[in-house]
């Protein structure tokens, strides 16, 4: 870990990067991707130049650690808080009403919990997708359940459907409006006056879960 006055940060370097990028995670981890040829002296001037930009992300990662702080022994699904117990010899994550049975082992424990989401995300979404594309008068070809650090979802050109599991940890509208803004493209591909147009038909309020996933969207973690 290395530092720019005060500020920590990580350097790694890539065969792929082409330019010098500063990310900053949901839990406040400051990354630098620096080129494999570029100088070690590149990365505390990158920190330097951004460093408003990084304390502004570092503020918001505070707001995340907070929040994720403030769930206890509970995870978020869908509107609802469902209770954590571990089991000891437990291996695969088990819904048992408002109760999620989860492994006793703390480091296998998060895995096994992500996996369940993502088991769930695809009972969730399927029929939320599948009506969506019957009132539209169209079809999609296969559905995906991913992990994207940067996308909700997406709806390739020929028809397939990805969505991301975390959007379980967001209340049930704002899943749902992200289902309808993917079934719209396949309708309409971009993102223009028609395509919007046509959500608002489907989700009149589609700004609001928009805003709602802008501004929270980071603390949909576990």
């Amino acid at each position: 870990m290395n530092a720019a006055d005060d500020l920590p940060y990580r350097i790694r370097r890539s065969d792929r990067a082409s330019r010098v990028r500063v990310s900053v995670d949901a839990l406040g981890d400051v990354e630098v991707i620096l080129p494999r040829r570029s100088p070690a002296s590149a990365a505390p001037a990158a920190v330097a130049e951004l460093r408003p930009w990084i304390e502004r992300r570092l503020r918001h990662a505070d707001t995340v650690r907070m929040t994720l702080a403030a769930r206890g022994a509970t995870v978020p699904y869908l509107g609802t808080s469902l209770a954590l117990r571990p089991e000891p010899a437990r291996a695969r994550v088990h819904r048992s009403g408002e109760t999620l049975l989860v492994p006793a082992d703390a480091a296998r424990a998060p895995a096994a919990i992500e996996r369940w989401y993502r088991r769930a995300a695809a009972k969730e979404i399927g029929p939320r997708l599948d009506a969506a594309a019957r009132a539209l008068g169209t079809t999609y070809t296969k559905l995906s359940i991913r992990g994207q650090r940067t996308r909700w979802g997406s709806c390739s050109a020929g028809g397939a459907m990805s969505f991301n599991w975390r959007l379980l940890l967001a209340p049930e509208p704002v899943l749902d409006y992200v289902v309808w803004h993917e079934a719209c493209h396949l309708r309409v591909m971009d993102h223009s006056a028609d395509f919007w147009a046509l959500v608002r038909r489907h989700w009149p309020e589609y700004e609001e879960h928009r805003r709602w996933l802008r501004l929270q969207g980071s603390t949909l973690v576990l």
